[in-house]
């Protein structure tokens, strides 16, 4: 059993005997931690744990129901709703703090804006922006609106907007869950920097590999408790995922269960051409298949499928489900052809998070629940009821809203959101981002009881393992084309990246529909 961290005297932040409920609801569990000058200090722990109720304490943005903060040893009450960044403690939350109406350069200085005899210093601002996004060797324009970039970018922009504060405690909470690769390098440069200025560094992520790579210690949670605290070398990945989870990981993906070769083909797709995202792809999906579509970031998996349910235009190509030509014109439509999409975005485009639960369920099925001109709220509670037992979606109470679940708890309940229309086409892009362990291994099983059932899927994903794991076949995308579809012992990652990379494959692939 590992023993709980020690007082020390290069502790820079530190919470001793932490206790913090939520009315009746105790999240956190005399927890100790500290993190030190210049280390990297990595919180793990399954979704809902308590890993981001703690750094918002750590930071001032929760007040301790019972237990001690320290600053440089001493016991503080740190001021609240981000105050907490004058004593040099900035946190990198987990959902975006950006003024999505304003520019980045706005929104880097927002509060503490750089100003010359009375007037803002717009020329100086600029600069300093640019500045901050290139050591992160980003190429966002300053100037572009928060609302236009993607979702990598706008993580981006927290991260230089926290680079570029005085920070003497930089908390970061999954900062690479939606970036690159080549981003998250970027940034663990400027960390190594921070760290040797003395620096110190508390990081949450569910990427193990990170974990292991860049930092000096792990502390694990499980909930709400301490778990143990180790230096990160007496630790593999594997001893990381037993701590977090209490149990062996033998199971993570289900055995396939391959469909049959005569099942019918349910959705075709012959020559889609997306505007400035794709230009050829073809395939076929059959009944009770889970069909990976695998590929590098900007490769176009998405925008094939944004194309094919009315989501972006679709400049050529058609489109066949279940035998007959389509064209998809929203999101309605689709469902009314008993098609669903799970976007990779879950809390922008997925859920309504400042709701609570119920409404958040019914949203795309809602006709099922109105009764002469009202909304059956008895019916909606029984079908939330059955969703919370189906996806075991875990909340303090059924009044919660959305945006206090954990990232796992949101995924399950936008996939139970989906399930209300009884889809026979299932479409998922990367539906364990930013989720733990435990609940990946949780939707791996509810995807492959759906593949079972007859369902058709669709993974689109950016985890190499998952789309092994998972699919019967995987369709492989580059620079805008599909370059191969893989099945049987093909489906591996040296053959996989080969198509991914564009080494091999038919750049036309007419002849690639399976």
């Amino acid at each position: 059993m590992s023993r709980r961290p020690e007082k020390q005297s290069d502790s820079v932040l530190a919470v001793r005997r932490l206790n913090k409920s939520f009315g009746e609801i105790q999240v956190l569990f005399g927890v100790d931690f500290d993190v030190r000058s210049g280390e990297m200090h990595a919180l793990l722990g399954e979704n809902g744990a308590g890993k981001s109720t703690l750094v918002k304490v750590l930071s001032g943005f929760l007040e301790p129901t019972s237990g001690h903060v320290l600053l440089d040893g001493k016991t503080v009450t740190l001021p609240p709703n981000g105050q907490a960044e004058k004593l040099g403690i900035v946190l990198i939350h987990q959902e975006f703090n950006l003024a999505e109406q304003q520019t980045v350069e706005e929104n880097m200085f927002l509060g503490r804006e750089i100003t010359r005899g009375g007037l803002l210093d717009k020329k100086a601002m600029r600069a300093r922006c640019a500045e901050v996004l290139d050591t992160l060797q980003c190429s966002i324009d300053p100037a572009t609106r928060v609302s236009d970039l993607s979702v990598s970018d706008k993580q981006m922009v927290e991260i230089a907007k926290a680079l570029s504060r005085d920070a003497r405690v930089l908390i970061m909470d999954e900062p690479t869950a939606v970036l690159t690769g080549e981003e998250s390098k970027a940034l663990f440069e400027q960390v190594k920097r921070l760290k040797a200025a003395g620096v110190a560094v508390i990081f949450i992520s569910h990427k193990l590999d990170e974990i292991k790579a860049e930092a000096d210690r792990v502390t694990v949670l499980r909930d709400g408790q301490w778990i143990a605290t180790k230096a990160v070398d007496e630790l593999t990945q594997d001893g990381m995922a037993r701590l977090m989870v209490g149990r062996e990981l033998s199971d993570m993906f289900p055995p396939k269960n391959e469909p049959d070769v005569d099942a019918p083909i349910v959705l075709k797709a012959q020559g889609i051409r997306v505007p400035g995202a794709v230009s050829r792809a073809s395939f076929e999906l059959r009944e009770g298949e889970i069909l990976g579509f695998a590929g590098l970031i900007g490769s176009g998996r998405t925008a094939v499928f944004e194309a094919l349910l009315g989501l972006r235009p679709l400049g050529a190509g058609t489109v066949e489900i279940q035998g007959q030509p389509t064209r998809l014109k929203s999101l309605a439509q689709a469902a009314d052809r008993r098609i669903a999409y799970l976007t990779k975005d879950r809390k922008g485009k997925g859920l309504l998070v400042g709701m609570q639960l119920r409404p958040n369920l019914t949203l795309l099925a809602l006709r099922q629940f109105v009764r002469s001109l009202l909304i059956d709220e008895k019916s909606e509670q029984k079908a939330l009821d059955k969703a919370i037992r189906r996806f075991d979606i875990r909340a303090r109470d059924r009044k919660a809203l959305v945006g206090e679940l954990s990232g796992g708890n949101q995924q399950k309940l936008l996939l139970g959101k989906v399930m209300e229309i009884d889809p026979e086409i299932i479409i998922v892009d990367d539906p364990t981002r930013g989720i733990d362990v435990g609940t990946k291994q949780q939707i791996y099983h509810f995807i492959a009881a759906l593949a079972a059932e007859g369902k058709s899927i669709v993974l689109i994903s950016s985890e190499m393992l998952e789309i092994i794991g998972m699919s019967h076949r995987v369709a492989v995308m580059h620079a805008g084309q599909l370059t191969g579809v893989l099945e049987g012992d093909a489906i591996e990652e040296h053959e996989i990246m080969r198509y991914a990379a564009g080494l091999k494959g038919n750049q036309d692939n007419e002849q690639l529909v399976a």
